[in-house]
């Protein structure tokens, strides 16, 4: 099986995946540092229930995903983890 098609299978398994999906990512207009974190903490919510948050985290670091939030954790979370990692 190609990576790609497992990708696909755990996105299809996401709970991020519907109308909700909006809260994973900064909007395309400023948002104030309590709204960002209000937005991170119900995204990380929703990850915490998630049954593919550890391959969604493993993918985003290894392509080095610079936007949103990915298995929990957001973007400086994510470079903190490389960081220790490397």
């Amino acid at each position: 099986m190609s990576s790609q098609r497992v990708e696909e299978l755990w996105q299809q398994r996401a709970a991020c995946k519907g109308p909700q999906s909006a809260v994973f990512f900064p909007p395309s207009q400023v948002e104030r540092k309590d709204e960002r974190e209000a937005r991170e903490n119900r995204a990380k919510e929703i990850c915490a229930m998630c049954p593919v948050r550890r391959p969604c985290l493993d993918y985003a670091v290894a392509i080095r995903e610079p936007h949103g939030i990915w298995g929990g954790l957001n973007e400086l979370e994510r470079k903190q983890l490389i960081a220790r990692a490397g």
